[in-house]
């Protein structure tokens, strides 16, 4: 994987190969955050990354100025290789080591952007699951958004706060808004 903007831009980063990731393509996370430049200003942001896995999100998030950022993944090796690599680039990231569940429950802060990257193997239930979560709990900030990735095979269009979706190759990005 490889930062695609920022202070290291180029960079190229080799996440241990045991790690259990599917990390967000470049072609994939370089689109995504061509949308997210035209909505926000990276430094001025808070950000929740949900099954951070190598971080790769979390890590561009930072490139690009963004210094509060909270990584949560409940594998030990992501939590370590991704509070290492941060602290090896000075990157503010802060890591949890949690069941994103039962982290949404607890979180008592609000975030300007939510991203999260469950397994694609997931039932459309859980997807749902963390929306109603981030929503019930009211996590976002005032014009915050939630941003949901998953395969083509995941409909989350019925959600009441869904907003929108993008496809990049076999990755779908959901949209999720405060009305």
């Amino acid at each position: 994987m490889r930062i695609i903007s920022g202070k290291y831009k180029g960079k190229r980063l080799t996440a241990p190969k045991k790690l259990p990731v599917r990390p967000t393509t470049d072609m994939a996370k370089e689109a995504l955050f061509n949308i997210l430049t035209n909505r926000f200003y990276f430094d001025e942001l808070k950000v929740l990354d949900l099954f951070s896995g190598t971080g790769n999100i979390s890590f561009e998030f930072a490139s690009r100025g963004t210094d509060r950022i909270t990584a949560v993944d409940g594998h030990q090796g992501c939590v370590r290789y991704i509070s290492k690599t941060a602290q090896e680039l000075d990157f503010s990231i802060t890591t949890v080591k949690s069941d994103v569940f039962k982290f949404l429950q607890r979180v008592p802060e609000k975030f300007d952007l939510i991203f999260a990257d469950p397994p694609y193997d997931f039932d459309t239930e859980q997807f749902l699951k963390i929306a109603d979560l981030v929503f019930e709990k009211e996590l976002l900030l005032e014009d915050g958004l939630l941003i949901i990735e998953h395969s083509e095979q995941t409909d989350l269009s019925e959600h009441p706060k869904f907003s929108e979706q993008r496809k990049y190759g076999g990755s779908i990005f959901s949209f999720f808004e405060v009305e």
